[in-house]
Order: structure tokens, then C-alpha cells, then sequence
């Protein structure tokens, strides 16, 4: 029986951010009738899939949403997220082989806590994806491979503590592009260390730049690491004619990278070419998924002589690699315990500014240094609106592989914190037993969800 490509379109017409903003309804609608103009969704490797909607638990295995749930996601969010979800179950059930998800809001910038709307993203649709696949089928490793022109800050922030999921992004230098991240230093907490891996390539990286990272650094890490499942985030605006990105990808070298990356899910994030790249791009690389001829996908401004690399950004691209080769191969050698410097508890301090809805944030977390499991976290994070109101919340984390100790101490926290008058909410995120508490303090109100 052949093993189909899955696919679902959600152009979310009831949601955007403006009616002109680059994140809008066309980035979809291009793409449609592209496909439906070639054909593309008759093809029997092919099945066409409709969405269903995330539950607010689904989202809360790993958002904290302030206050609540309902504050921050609406529909469209729920919906964008349960399409992958969708599309996951259909995976694991091995109906397909593998899956897009061609989807609108897109997710990358959505952190652990949510106090709003950053980069174009309210949730991480593909950290729902994970914490639903672990919980349901029990999946144990799963690889993200972020390909966005953007470095997938939230996606890193919410697993930067886990050592069974491995983060790779490559993006465009965060010093010449929002959010001003990724770098090759930022590489997991003590209990996860080099469990993310960031590649910021120089502005002007072309397709054979990006193939030399691909199969000198991604693919031999995807190899050792030996994932059960391969997300890929899949952005797009690192093509020559994104707006909002330095790079010169073409549909043909995503193509070649998917084909290589073999991803058995892809979710659409960024890419905002909506005429010139998306629909080739996406055509493109759904080809590549049902291992079906993509070499006629060729944009209208494609010119093979315009394409040559500057040796300088040649040179760039080998060095990172070389750095973070170095690093890979020599991550066993590095103790947690050395990494937190002896301390029980490995602390970092972080500000997070929401872009869209000029929301600054500032973040303690404090993650317990454990022998025998990742540890729990606590988050202290304040957020202050452009309307004066602040909002100063405690969350709460227990890693899925968490130790009967640290799901204690945990819970214990957690009613600790229940008493101090410096937060409006208390949160806790048991992802050992799936289950979410939250706790309004000027209410005295707990609010407790189970999976």
C-alpha cells in the first residue's frame, strides 16, 4: 500500500494582525492556487487533510498563558496548532508517511510564558506538537530542525532544559536581524547541554552555503542524536526575495534540503515573498515530501548567475561549522554540575520584549540541578504593558522525565508560592503526570486541568 504525503491548509481568513502586515491570509492563498493550478493535490501520493482545534490543555502542557488561556489564543491559534497535531496523529497511526502543515499564525517566537503577541506568534504550534505526541504515543526523542530566516527563539526557550528534544536552528545572524539571537554559545542548560544548536549564518548565504551546513553539520548530528521524530519549522524567508531577510535560498534548495532532511512533519512558519517565492517554495517542498520530480519548480527572478557566494560569507559558514562541530563532538565531556558551577540551582536572567504589542518582560528562571532528571524550574516574570498595567506571575515546571524528588519539590513550590503577595497568578506544568494548575490570588481562585 502506498504511503501518502498529508497536507492541511489553514489561511485563518478570520485572523491578522492588519490588513497590510507581511504575516496575512495571501501567504496561503497564493500557494492554493498554485497547487490547484498544476494539479498537485490530485496526485496519489498526496491526501488532503481538514484541521481540528487544540484544546486549551493541549496548550497549557506548554504554554503559561497570562492569565489565561483564553486571554491570549483564539481559535485560528488552536486551530494552526491542532492541524499539526492532526497531522501528527495521522504519522503515528502510519496513514501517511509523512506531513505539511500549511498553516497561519505561525509559532517560532512564542515562548514558555505568553504575555502576548511576539514576531507574528501567540503559541508554539509545534512545541504543542511535541508535548502531544510524547504524552499520547509516548515518543521519546524528537529532533526540531527550524529553517526560518529568523532564529526559533521560543521554540529554544521552551526546551532548552530538555535533553530528548534536540533544537537546530539556522537563521540569519541575529546581529543584523530580529529577535537578536541564536548565537553558537546559546546551547542548552546544564541538564541539556548541546541539546540546541544554533548556526547564524552571515547575510548573502546562497543554496550551496547552506548544503555545506546541511551535510557537514546537520545531518551527521541528526545521526548521533538518532531521533524517534523530525519536525522541521519550516520558514521560508530565507529566499532571495523575502522582505523581510538577507539571504539567497531558492525553492530548488529548500527542496534539496527537505529531500535530505526527510522530516516526517513540516509546519509552515515564516516567509513573506507572498507572490514570488511562497507558492514556489512550498510547491517545491511538498514534492520533495512525496518524493515526486520538483526540478521544473523555478521562480519567475530565478537566474542561476546571480547566485554565486562571496568567499567571505563562504568562509563564515565554514567557520561556524567548524565550531560547533568541535563542540558536538566533544558535549559528553561537559558536566551539569560544572556548568551551574557547583550550585544547586543554575539561574539566568533574560528581558523579552513583545514586538507586535510593545510588552516588556523580564524573566529569573531557575532550573534545580538534578543527578537523576532534568529538574523543575520556576519562572519569576513581570511584564509591562504600553497601557500601564503589569503583570507579575510565578510558573512552574516539571520536566515529563522529572524524578520523584524534583515532582515534589515542585508541587511543594507551588503551594509556597500560592502565598506570596508579590504575584497575581501562580502556575504549575506537571508534564510527569499532564496535569495544569493555576492559581488566582486576589480571587483565591485554583484552576486545575488534567489530560
Amino acid at each position: 500500500m502506498m504511503k501518502k504525503t498529508g497536507i492541511i491548509f489553514f489561511p485563518a481568513f478570520d485572523w491578522a494582525i492588519s490588513a497590510t502586515h507581511p504575516e496575512r491570509e495571501e501567504r496561503l492563498l497564493y500557494t492554493r492556487d498554485q497547487m490547484f493550478e498544476e494539479g498537485i493535490l490530485d496526485l496519489p501520493e498526496i491526501e488532503e487533510y481538514s484541521p481540528r482545534l487544540a484544546t486549551e490543555h493541549d496548550i497549557c502542557r506548554v504554554h503559561f498563558c497570562v492569565p489565561a488561556v483564553s486571554d491570549q489564543v483564539l481559535e485560528a491559534h488552536r486551530i494552526a496548532a491542532g492541524a499539526a497535531m492532526h497531522l501528527g496523529d495521522k504519522i503515528m497511526a502510519k496513514q501517511i508517511k509523512n506531513g505539511f502543515a500549511l498553516v497561519r499564525p505561525p509559532g517560532h517566537h512564542a515562548m514558555r510564558v505568553v504575555h502576548g503577541n511576539r514576531g507574528f506568534c501567540n503559541i508554539n504550534n509545534e512545541a504543542v506538537l511535541v508535548e502531544y505526541l510524547r504524552r499520547t504515543y509516548g515518543v521519546k526523542k524528537i529532533a526540531i530542525v527550524d529553517t526560518d530566516v529568523h532564529h526559533g527563539d521560543g521554540t529554544q526557550d521552551i526546551f532548552y532544559h530538555d535533553p530528548d528534544v534536540l533544537f537546530i536552528s539556522f537563521h540569519q545572524d541575529g546581529r543584523t536581524i530580529y529577535p537578536g539571537t541564536g548565537f553558537t554559545y546559546e546551547l542548552g542548560g546544564p541538564g541539556a547541554y548541546a541539546s540546541t544548536i544554533n548556526i547564524p549564518l552571515p547575510p548573502g548565504v546562497t543554496d550551496s552555503g547552506l548544503h555545506y551546513v546541511m551535510d557537514h553539520l546537520i545531518s551527521p548530528i541528526l545521526a548521533d542524536f538518532q531521533p524517534d521524530l523530525v519536525v522541521n519549522s519550516a520558514g521560508q524567508d530565507n529566499h532571495f526575495t523575502d522582505p523581510l531577510g538577507k539571504m539567497r535560498i531558492t525553492a530548488q534548495g529548500y527542496a534539496r534540503l527537505t529531500e535530505k532532511l526527510k522530516p516526517d512533519l513540516a509546519v509552515l512558519e515564516g516567509g513573506y515573498a507572498i507572490e514570488t517565492a511562497l507558492p514556489y517554495v512550498n510547491l517545491a517542498i511538498l514534492l520533495a515530501l512525496a518524493g515526486k520530480d520538483y526540478s521544473s519548480v523555478l521562480e519567475p527572478e530565478y537566474n542561476p548567475a546571480s547566485f554565486k557566494e562571496n568567499p567571505r560569507v563562504t568562509s563564515e559558514i565554514h567557520r561556524v561549522v567548524e565550531e560547533l562541530q568541535e563542540i558536538w563532538a566533544n558535549r559528553h565531556k561537559v558536566d551539569k554540575f560544572s556548568l551551574a558551577n557547583g550550585a544547586k540551582y543554575y539561574q539566568r536572567t533574560k528581558p523579552i520584549y513583545y514586538d507586535t504589542q510593545f510588552i516588556e518582560e523580564k524573566q529569573v528562571e531557575k532550573v534545580r540541578v538534578c543527578a537523576q532528571c532534568p529538574g523543575y524550574m520556576t519562572i519569576d516574570s513581570q511584564a509591562y504593558h504600553p497601557d500601564g498595567k503589569c503583570y507579575h506571575v510565578l510558573a512552574i515546571t516539571v520536566p515529563i522525565q522529572a524524578c520523584k524528588y524534583c515532582q515534589e519539590e515542585g508541587w511543594d513550590a507551588y503551594e509556597q508560592f500560592k502565598q506570596d503577595y508579590r504575584f497575581n497568578y501562580v502556575y504549575l506544568q506537571d508534564k510527569s503526570t499532564d496535569t495544569f494548575m493555576m492559581y488566582r490570588r486576589e480571587e483565591r481562585q485554583e484552576v486545575r486541568s488534567d489530560g
